[in-house]
């Protein structure tokens, strides 16, 4: 397993931008997939970026709803064993606790079950 550690959450108004991190030590070789989920209050975590390493690119991921297609952006820098949240154009429906995951490649879909390593999340708040 990894350990993972967010930061970047916060408070912002509509239309604002914040850019989540996620530190990551431990065997980082075996958890090739990294993902970002979040917990609103009363709701179902859900997936909102996911990606793994392929033969010659990295692939990412987005949820096929489009709650977030535009606006999120996830990237990964190896060097510094971190991955990123990018979110511009925040709704107050983006309000949630946000979780990095990590999990083996071959697994890595939207099912936070498959992802075994969980960070201990970070707030975020959008006022409209």
């Amino acid at each position: 397993q990894v350990q993972l550690q967010e930061s970047g959450g916060g408070s912002v108004q509509a239309g604002g931008s914040l850019r989540l991190t996620c530190e990551v030590s431990g065997n980082i070789a075996s958890r090739d997939c990294m993902g970002w989920f979040r917990q609103a209050p009363g709701k179902e975590r859900e997936g909102v970026a996911r990606m793994y390493p392929g033969t010659n690119r990295m692939h990412t991921y987005y949820p096929d709803s489009g709650s977030v297609k535009g606006r999120f952006t996830i990237s990964r820098d190896n060097a510094k064993n971190t991955i990123y949240l990018q979110m511009n154009d925040l709704k107050p429906e983006d309000s949630a606790v946000y979780y990095c995951a990590a999990g083996a490649a071959l697994t890595c879909t939207w099912n936070s079950n498959t992802f075994d390593s969980w960070g201990q999340g970070t707030q975020v708040t959008v006022t409209s």
